[in-house]
């Protein structure tokens, strides 16, 4: 098994002068230290829509439930993906950050010509055809763990059903897939953009990601079509011609999003499911409930924890006045715990939740997850394969999460795996 790939954790910076913002839910060690969850109650609380002053990203506005994420997200001409990106990070002017466009950060026009270029590979008819080595390589990677012994579920798991997929979506190389992970984790991690030095190391990561891909891309000009997302691209008008920006942003965009959500939540199923083991017996006792139980650990981990958008206008949201060149984040992390939607027990695993599937996790409208078919089908094969197993994963100590409030994820996760 090839060695996880470590990132710099980064340095967490104390709060403004006058004092750490009990409301500022940007700050990186509430993710790191899962302690995101009181603030965001409060806020749904008392102000679903906050504004803050003072964070290390700027002034925002924080909108944290149901009801105005999807407002929101249901106005994209109002509030727009492009304008200012997708992430509570902007884009430093004057500096060595460079503009990589993707699809999931166009508006219209631009952003449906393009996502219609990729979303054939995500059909149920691709699902279908996908399903069968799917379920071959789950099934490989479970039969290779050894019982009753610790290891990194994280790493063993996670990492390597996620990479092994991307590999095969974009025809890479497979004894170079460990790349992508790489890739990955430089990409998403949006508090290296504090950083000089490690906002450099990103940018030639994202470099060396890019020639890699070019290279792939030359060797498919000029040959029949395939179903791998490169020959997808080329043989569409929407992408064909890409700059080498934007060729990069939308792999990159591709690579985050393939990795990043299904990764953290097949990692989430295991610490989830032995945080709530009453969940996990209803969920061994009745495989029936795998569909539903996918959902729910989607929602209970929510693998992007907000998106941003940015008002083109003046507008009214949630009794706030909203001006226009405002920043907002979704908070998706938090709209998935909304009582008023999920009940009094929405911070639990309820597998049997008769609602799981509204939840946000994958967002909502016109950038709604490309991929969520094919992401909830990869957790959906795991828990199969795990049950026919009669397999249990025992968590032996707490988690290493990514301190950052962008990506909700794991670095490590010690288990080990017993019969039940």
């Amino acid at each position: 098994m090839a060695t996880a790939i470590k990132l710099p954790e980064p340095t967490i910076e104390p709060g403004p002068a006058s004092g750490i913002d009990p409301l500022d839910v940007s700050r990186a060690e509430l993710y790191r230290d899962d302690s995101w969850q009181a603030p965001f109650e409060r806020l749904r609380a008392e102000a679903p829509v906050h504004r803050t002053e003072q964070s290390s990203f700027g002034p925002y506005w924080s909108v944290s439930s149901y009801k105005p994420i999807v407002e929101v997200e249901s106005l994209p001409e109002i509030f727009s993906s492009e304008v200012g990106g997708i992430t509570l990070a902007d884009f430093i002017e004057g500096s060595n950050d460079v503009r990589m466009p993707m699809f999931i950060a166009r508006d219209r026009p631009v952003h449906t010509a393009q996502r219609r270029t990729v979303a054939p590979a995500f059909t149920p008819s691709e699902m279908t055809r996908m399903s069968d080595d799917i379920r071959r390589r789950t099934g490989e990677v479970l039969d290779a763990l050894a019982w009753n012994e610790r290891f990194d579920w994280v790493d063993t798991v996670s990492v390597e059903l996620t990479t092994q997929m991307l590999a095969i979506l974009f025809d890479f190389p497979w004894e170079d897939r460990r790349k992508l992970t790489f890739w990955s984790d430089w990409a998403g991690d949006i508090e290296l953009v504090k950083n000089e030095e490690l906002r450099l190391q990103r940018l030639g990561h994202m470099y060396e990601c890019g020639a890699y891909f070019q290279q792939l891309w030359n060797g498919k000009i000029g040959k029949e079509r395939t179903p791998d997302l490169i020959s997808m691209m080329i043989h569409s008008d929407a992408m064909a011609e890409m700059d080498q920006m934007e060729f990069i942003g939308n792999l990159i965009l591709l690579i985050v999003g393939g990795n990043d959500t299904t990764r953290n939540t097949m990692s989430a199923l295991a610490y989830g499911l032995d945080k709530f083991p009453a969940a996990r017996a209803k969920l061994e006792a009745d495989p029936s409930l795998i569909a539903n139980t996918t959902q729910e650990v989607i929602r209970w981990q929510t693998p992007l924890a907000h998106m941003r958008r940015t008002a083109t206008q003046d507008y009214e949201l949630g009794g706030q006045a909203i001006k226009a060149g405002d920043k907002l984040a979704l908070w998706y992390v938090s709209a998935n715990r909304d009582r008023s939607v999920f009940g009094d027990d929405a911070d639990e695993i309820v597998v049997d939740r008769p609602n799981a599937r509204r939840h946000l996790a994958f967002g909502h409208g016109i950038h709604r997850c490309v991929g969520a078919r094919l992401a909830e089908m990869q957790i959906g094969i795991l828990l199969e394969e795990m049950a026919k197993r009669r397999m249990r994963v025992n968590v032996l100590g707490e988690p290493v999460r990514v301190a950052a409030c962008f990506v909700h994820g794991y670095r490590s996760l010690p288990v080990e795996i017993t019969k039940y």
